[in-house]
């Protein structure tokens, strides 16, 4: 497997001489986050990572009650509210959100992009989830209703795969390089702390969810090179220059 890897990545490198600087470092980013992603999975097969997994989750539960996580009530309520912004409906409500003003702003390739890249990302998910297949933690009760096998983390997945995409799209189409940062960092928090709610309820590993944030990572870094890639070829609309204002 590991020939493979170094196979890609040589080849990789070959196709990307020559292209500009800031594409060459989003590939690299997607070529390292799919390698750590393999890495992390193939220790989880092997459950390698199982005690720290259940350390780190029994370690934020009451010593005498593990039912009961550490901290006041009030930060278990925090929990179940940040938690849910990886859920479906949020993240589907967020995506026709950004859909809306892409649509005011007159720019529906991109639309296609953000619709393309949230479906395919889900679909990702699932198959990943279908062919790992990691039980549930077991080790502490879960707060949190969960459906469906451990590894990767979805939400913490499909949170990096929304929102990562939503900015990085978002920004691909605003002109000022304040938004832009504005636009990145607010979907880089919401991606962390959905993560960090689903370890805290005890529904995921910490490993599920590191994978799942790599593995969203690894999917917008692809989205946003095709993003780039077909502006390039004025295939898809691209950012408005602000005019320059007269000083005199």
């Amino acid at each position: 497997m590991h020939q493979r890897i170094l196979e890609f990545f040589r080849r990789t490198l070959i196709w990307l001489k020559g292209r500009e600087p800031l594409l060459l470092l989003v590939c690299l980013g997607f070529a390292v986050s799919t390698w750590a992603f393999i890495e992390i999975a193939d220790e989880v097969l092997e459950q390698e990572t199982q005690a720290f997994d259940k350390w780190v989750i029994r370690s934020l539960r009451k010593a005498d009650d593990p039912a009961t996580p550490i901290g006041p009530v009030w930060v278990q309520e925090m929990g179940r509210d940040l938690t849910a912004f990886g859920g479906v409906a949020a993240l589907v409500l967020f995506t026709v959100i950004v859909a809306g003003y892409l649509w005011i702003e007159k720019k529906p390739r991109v639309i296609a992009l953000l619709l393309a890249a949230a479906l395919g990302g889900l679909l990702l998910s699932s198959l990943l989830k279908h062919f790992i297949s990691r039980p549930r933690p077991d080790v502490v009760p879960h707060l949190s209703h969960v459906y469906t096998s451990s590894f990767p983390s979805g939400h913490s997945m499909l949170s990096a795969v929304i929102y990562l995409t939503l900015g990085a799209l978002l920004a691909s189409v605003i002109p000022r390089t304040i938004l832009k940062v504005y636009v990145i960092s607010v979907a880089i928090l919401l991606t962390i702390l959905v993560g960090l709610s689903r370890i805290y309820l005890g529904v995921h590993y910490p490993t599920d969810v590191i994978a799942g944030w790599i593995a969203g990572l690894s999917w917008a870094l692809f989205c946003w090179s095709i993003a780039r890639w077909l502006q390039s070829r004025n295939q898809i609309e691209d950012d408005e220059e602000e005019p320059e204002t007269n000083s005199n």
